[in-house]
């Protein structure tokens, strides 16, 4: 119970807060949350990816195990979902299976990784972010409908700025290339911008959200979300070989609540956007408490 405690407050308490001035900014003033999320897009987060690459202590063979831990846990998970949702009617299995597999690594995942696993869990957490982006546009349409050619999906990940930024990064520091001094203090000091500010946007978000919806389906997905995506991702990576913070980073990222952008592609392909947004709003208000176990629980992971 201390544990938790320490978690709920240390960890969780101010990602909330500080998510919780978004919200109440949302509910006083109008917000354009279209340019907010550009510059979100195009400065912020390229440069935390950016510069955690660059000062990154996180070793090729980490990466590898990251990427087998996170994706070999996601199709268990997937499987598991599939089974699960046929209680479910037929038009919302798979948003709800979407709803599990695609979390958010990114405006909460992230944030949560540096206050719970420090510096070098936020390098790992972006490697997983990394691998949630292309799941995202990739699998997500598959599962709503849709069927993208490679090309389309390629297109779709090419044309986000995050990525560019891994790969330049990534470059230079295969070939030994360090930015100058006064460059490199100008992009590290927009990526510590990067995880309060998007932790408000994630808090406008949900203010101008509407009122979440509790059934059947909403609740099936959070328990699949918050509660066995964590438990199954620790045995599928446990299995894998995976120990120490790379076992801790997959697990946590895997207790993230449903990504945004979920929502996003259920509005695209007009599949039952509203109740996709409450599985949004729920599994995000509610892991509140289910990442504050998890966090506890990391120590017994290492």
């Amino acid at each position: 119970m201390i544990a938790m405690l320490t978690a709920l407050l240390e960890v969780m308490l101010p990602v909330f807060v500080i998510a919780g001035v978004g919200f109440l900014l949302a509910r006083r003033f109008t917000i354009d949350q279209l340019s907010l999320n550009k510059i979100q897009l195009y400065a912020l987060t390229p440069a935390l990816a950016f510069s955690s690459i660059m000062d990154t202590s996180v070793s090729a063979s980490d990466v590898g195990d990251l990427a087998r831990g996170y994706l070999g846990a996601t199709l268990v998970l997937g499987l598991v979902s599939a089974v699960a949702v046929r209680m479910l009617a037929k038009p919302v299995r798979n948003g709800v299976i979407a709803s599990v597999l695609l979390g958010n690594n990114g405006n909460f995942g992230l944030p949560i990784a540096l206050l719970a696993l420090g510096q070098s869990g936020l390098d790992r957490a972006i490697v997983i972010f990394m691998i949630a982006i292309v799941l995202i546009w990739t699998v997500g349409p598959v599962l709503f409908g849709a069927a993208p050619s490679v090309r389309s999906a390629l297109v779709n990940i090419a044309r986000l700025p995050v990525i560019w930024a891994i790969l330049l990064a990534t470059v230079f520091r295969l070939v030994g290339i360090e930015l100058p001094g006064g460059l490199s203090t100008a992009v590290h000091m927009v990526g510590n911008a990067s995880v309060p500010m998007i932790l408000i946007a994630l808090g406008i978000q949900l203010g101008y959200g509407k009122r979440v919806r509790f059934g059947k389906t909403v609740i099936t997905a959070m328990l699949l979300k918050l509660i066995v995506a964590p438990l199954l991702g620790w045995g599928v990576c446990w299995l894998l070989g995976l120990r120490g913070q790379d076992l801790q980073s997959v697990v946590l990222a895997l207790s993230m609540p449903t990504a945004v952008n979920v929502f996003l592609l259920a509005l695209e392909y007009d599949k039952d956007a509203e109740t996709i947004a409450s599985i949004v709003a729920a599994t995000t208000l509610v892991s509140l408490v289910t990442i504050s176990i998890v966090v506890s629980q990391l120590g017994a992971l290492v």
